[in-house]
């Protein structure tokens, strides 16, 4: 089933990715069913499947179910390109292609989805670690460093909430290599953010952007490996 699973997700990929030229996105969304690169998507993604599944006989019905699906997903979603948020509206178009991958696995090999693992201590163990990693430490970073007010704090040149994403990420990043005992890495990270800030530490006599940049990189961190470790205290526990 797993290979199965595999095999289906490659052809996806290929399909819908690296066999998609950027043309012919542009030309489904202003022509959709009437742009003959609707069809020619349709047939990439049917050679991809003969190929992965090694032209098997047995698996031609879900070979024709996963095309005519795919074309009716990608319609729908050309439909509503106007109406939702472009990122919503790739996220649910990818989540439906899967779950038609994961039904036809299934019709192949049935499987017993174990939902009651999601509730075991040490899952939802991890899922505390993330929020708390993701949501909790943005706040609380928020909440002391808003003691501090600099003129680049208002600057328009900025990306919409980047910081607070580029902290989730580095957080995030910090707890996976503790996670892996790759204390390295964690030192590696610093490293590389303080190449990517360096401009900003080397501004001539702006000693307060520079404790403040400091302040929030230390508190970042120190937020990840304290939860870190306390995650691996606790989960040795359970």
């Amino acid at each position: 089933m797993i290979v199965l699973i595999i095999k289906l997700l490659v052809a996806h990929v290929l399909g819908d990715f690296v066999l998609q030229p950027n043309r012919w996105i542009e030309a489904k969304k202003k022509e959709t069913y009437k742009s003959k690169y609707f069809y020619l998507h349709g047939v990439i993604h049917l050679i991809a499947l003969l190929v992965v599944l090694e032209f098997k006989v047995s698996y031609w019905p879900y070979i024709i179910g996963i095309v005519v699906s795919h074309l009716l997903i990608d319609l729908l979603k050309l439909n509503l390109e106007t109406k939702l948020n472009t990122r919503l509206l790739f996220g649910l178009d990818q989540l439906l292609h899967l779950i038609i991958i994961g039904l036809v696995a299934y019709s192949n090999a049935p499987y017993a989805i174990q939902l009651k693992q999601i509730y075991t201590p040490k899952a939802l163990l991890l899922v505390l670690a993330v929020l708390l990693l993701s949501f909790v430490s943005s706040i609380i970073m928020k909440i002391v460093m808003s003691k501090w007010i600099l003129e680049e704090d208002k600057s328009e040149d900025s990306l919409e909430n980047a910081g607070k994403y580029i902290g989730i990420l580095e957080r995030l990043f910090v707890f996976g290599f503790i996670l892996l005992n790759q204390w390295s890495a964690i030192g590696l990270l610093i490293a590389a953010k303080s190449v990517f800030r360096f401009g900003d530490l080397s501004r001539a006599k702006d000693r307060k952007l520079t404790e403040y940049i400091l302040i929030g990189t230390l508190m970042s961190f120190g937020l990840a490996i304290s939860t870190g470790l306390l995650y691996q205290y606790i989960n040795s526990l359970l």
